[in-house]
This record gives structure tokens, sequence and C-alpha cells, in this order.
């Protein structure tokens, strides 16, 4: 049986200029210098702890991977994460759909943020041009060349544009070229270079680890972000793409064995993609006679800990505190679990400074 479905080519789709955005990337960037809020002792050294535990798995060359929610990306910490890769301490960068989604408005606009109460009401939340068409076509594009989610959209950053191919190019039995070719014909778009300008890149985490060559995974569930909204949005390219990611991920994790995972206030994202990998690597692993279970995680979030898990294990079901996915998960996942209730511009700020002076 099949569906009605909404037709997206009714919506009236304004340019991003005319959006009213709450956040300035020049006025609000976080240095990785900046001075972070106080914490209390017990915190502090979980997070000397974490430093510690970086340093010695990046000497012993294991991975250090951090996940983490779009409001690291809202509250201004592109520059501290690009610290991180570029100083070697993280190896791996795994954020969700609305991570990639602000961490581009900021590069192409240099603002972000809309108001959602309001745009709702009128019918406009997330009903913007170039963001829905530049990132529907980066993926697009990326999903024919072999490129992850975050990497399509990376790699657009950094080059300041796309290059769109001949359909002479496009394999007809290739599923991505077929889909590329169906694509630029419905949209009219011509071959050769697509110049987007990024004026404000330099605050882009996903333009530096392309540069890098460090892996930016992005970790999307259809529907929940605002390129869904717009006619170029495509699922096939979307779901090549995260795949790629996915699979990406998971080869990180399968390296875990004395390295660290960080997980920064994702509650829903980061515990979902972990468990998962996870599993795949151990049953690897177990096959050649290997275990993953020296890994350390930390996993940071506002939220206090109504629970001591590194004491008293898993609560009960009808404990308030065993429906927190992010701890329930990660505590079940072997290794060593730390959670830290902190704002994740101190705990990020905190680490970077710690492994800087001890570096």
């Amino acid at each position: 049986m099949t569906y009605p479905h909404f037709d997206r080519d009714r919506l009236r789709i304004r340019p991003l200029r005319d959006r009213a955005n709450k956040l300035r990337i020049a006025d609000m960037h976080v240095l990785p210098t900046a001075a972070p809020r106080d914490l209390s002792g017990a915190q502090r050294a979980t997070i000397a702890e974490t430093a510690a535990r970086i340093r010695a798995a990046r000497a012993a060359d294991r991975p250090v991977i951090l996940a983490f929610g779009a409001h690291a990306i809202k509250n201004g910490l592109g520059p501290v994460l690009i610290n991180l890769i570029e100083a070697g301490h993280v190896t791996h960068l795994a954020t969700n759909g609305a991570g990639v989604i602000h961490d581009w408005e900021f590069a192409f606009q240099g603002e972000s943020s809309e108001d959602v109460r309001e745009n709702v009401a009128r019918g406009q939340f997330g009903i913007w041009e170039e963001t829905g068409r530049y990132i529907n076509l980066a993926l697009a594009v990326g999903a024919w060349e072999g490129r992850g989610y975050g990497d399509s959209v990376g790699a657009m950053i950094e080059r300041d544009g796309l290059l769109l191919p001949d359909l002479a190019q496009l394999e007809p039995g290739d599923g991505a070229a077929r889909d590329l070719a169906a694509y630029m014909q419905r949209f009219s778009l011509s071959p050769g270079p697509l110049r987007i300008p990024h004026p404000a890149k330099q605050y882009s985490v996903q333009a530096a680890a392309h540069r890098l060559g460090v892996p930016f995974t992005s970790h999307p569930m259809f529907g929940h972000d605002i390129i869904y909204c717009h006619p170029m949005s495509h699922g096939a390219a979307i779901g090549r793409t995260a795949e790629r990611d996915f699979l990406s991920f998971a080869n990180s994790v399968n390296d875990l064995e004395g390295g660290v995972y960080l997980s920064v206030g994702s509650a829903v994202m980061s515990p979902m993609i972990f468990e998962k990998s996870l599993s795949m690597a151990q049953n690897v692993q177990l096959q050649a006679g290997a275990r993953i279970e020296n890994h350390f995680m930390v996993v940071v979030d506002l939220a206090d800990a109504p629970w001591d898990w590194q004491r008293d294990g898993e609560p009960p079901p009808e404990h308030p505190a065993y429906y927190l996915r992010y701890c329930k998960t990660f505590n079940r996942m072997g290794g060593t679990m730390r959670y830290l209730s902190a704002d994740n511009r101190d705990f990020l700020l905190l680490l970077t400074q710690a492994l800087e002076v001890t570096s």
C-alpha cells in the first residue's frame, strides 16, 4: 500500500539572507585560550584523568574519538575542536546532521540559529534556499565521489564550491552516478565548477578536518534536519554518504582497545552509533582471539548525575536515572566510564588546556 506524501515543490522558499539569526560566529567564537568557568575539584580530577588517558592513547597510536552534539558548534567551539585535531589529540570527530548545518552556515554567512517558535508560526522554519540547496547538492556530488556525509560538506567549504561532472562521466550502471545525472537534469544544473564562497571558513570544523585528513563523520536521522524541507533533498544521496560515515566511525571504534571515546552533549546519536559499532568491532576482534576491553569513555552532559554509575552500576528500571540513555548505554560498553556534569564549553576548554600544558 502506498500513502500520500507531501509535495515540497509547493513550498515558497526564501533566501537565507532574509532570515534573522541569533548567533554571529565572529562575535561569539571561543578560542582555545579562553578562560573556562571554574569546576569542582572532582570535575577537574576527571578532566585531568581524561587528559592523561588521551596522552597515553596517542603515545600508543590508539584513537581518540570525539562525538558531540550540535550545541558544541552553536556555542562557538569550532576553534577549540580545530585545535584538538590540529594538535593530534583527537583522531576522529562525529556529530549529527544539525552540527553539519550550523558549521556550514557559520562558514557560508557567518551566522546561524533562527527563531524556531516564530518561524514555525510563519510557516518558514527551515525553509531556506542556500542551506537546503548547497548541502543537499554537496551530498549528491559526494555520494558519487565516494565521500561520506561530513567530508562531502567539508570539501565544499574548503574548496569554496563544487565541481559538477559532465553527464557523459556518469556511468548509468553506477547507482550514485545515475542518481546524480537525474538530479542535475531535474534541477537544470550545468556541469563544471560551481563557486560557493565561504568567507568565514576559518571557523569550520568540517573544512579543517577535510584539509587535515581527519575523519569528520555525520550521523543524521531522516526528518531531523532542515535540509529535508528543501526539494533538492535526496534520500539516496543522504543514505549513501551517511552509511559511509557510519562504517568509518565503526572502523575507528574497531581500533579502540587502549583508546579514548569522548561523548559530549549528545543524548541519543553518540550512544546509539557507539553501541552498534562496538558490537560489530567486538565480533571481529573475538574472531581473531582479541577483545576490546581497555577503552576509556567520558560522557559529558549538563544534567546532574542522580546516580553514581561508577560505584553502583546500572540503576533499576524504577529509578529515573535508568532512562538516561547516554549513561545507561556507555555503562554497558565495558572498559571504564566516567560521567561529568558540565557545560561543553568548560569541559572542552579545560581538556584542551590540560593537553597543551602537558604535551
